[in-house]
């Protein structure tokens, strides 16, 4: 991120620092040897049209939410509710929530598409474990343009490993748009002391397209 930005290209508040941010919130793909080699070519085919106008049809710059596992790599706070039949995650970007259900439920059959999928969580020890499908193949996966179809599934391992860190693990599996399955790993850091601001991007990013 220094490489790219420089130090200082944005206040250096905690959450709001460039050095900070998540490098697959940029590509989902950094760590792969010859990412495009994982792409399909109707996939590649996508991501190159992406690239070259992404600084104004990004699904973002149009005010459309982010989805799974991108939401995650914002840096936006969200807040965690537990539940015991359910858990949300409240993200102050627009004001998104997703629920993840841990009361034993299976996924439906024929689920109707949405941004973030239908989320089913299980509890392995401290380790919650979550399996999510049903996405309507409208997001993007990164902010370089990686996309995916409606048969995204998305595995998530989430683990406290102590007060202010909780580690996340993501396999990404899509057979209409990935050669294989991958699995990306980082960090989300705890905010003590803090709480969600309101925020929609209507109102807060009006000359995005400009």
């Amino acid at each position: 991120m220094e490489r790219l930005f420089g130090r200082g290209a944005a206040p250096q508040a905690l959450g709001d620092d460039p050095g900070t941010f998540s490098k697959y919130m940029l590509d989902i793909l950094a760590d792969v040897p010859q990412a495009d080699s994982l792409l399909l070519p109707d996939a590649a085919a996508l991501f190159k049209k992406r690239r070259a106008s992404f600084r104004t049809d990004r699904p973002m710059t149009n005010c459309l939410p982010a989805g799974v596992p991108a939401v995650e790599l914002l840096p936006r706070p969200f807040r965690i509710v537990h539940t015991p039949k359910f858990i949300a995650m409240l993200h102050e970007g627009d004001g998104t929530f997703r629920q993840i259900h841990v009361d034993g439920r299976k996924h439906p059959q024929d689920p109707a598409p949405t941004w973030q999928g239908y989320s089913v969580g299980t509890w392995e020890g401290d380790t919650l474990s979550v399996d999510t499908q049903g996405f309507n193949g409208k997001t993007w996966l990164d902010a370089l343009g990686h996309g995916h179809s409606e048969a995204l599934r998305v595995r998530e391992r989430f683990h406290r490993r102590d007060f202010g860190h909780l580690d996340v693990s993501v396999t990404l599996e899509d057979p209409n748009t990935f050669t294989r399955p991958f699995t990306i790993t980082f960090t989300e850091l705890l905010v003590p002391d803090s709480d969600l601001l309101e925020y929609f991007c209507v109102e807060n990013q009006k000359p995005l397209p400009r």
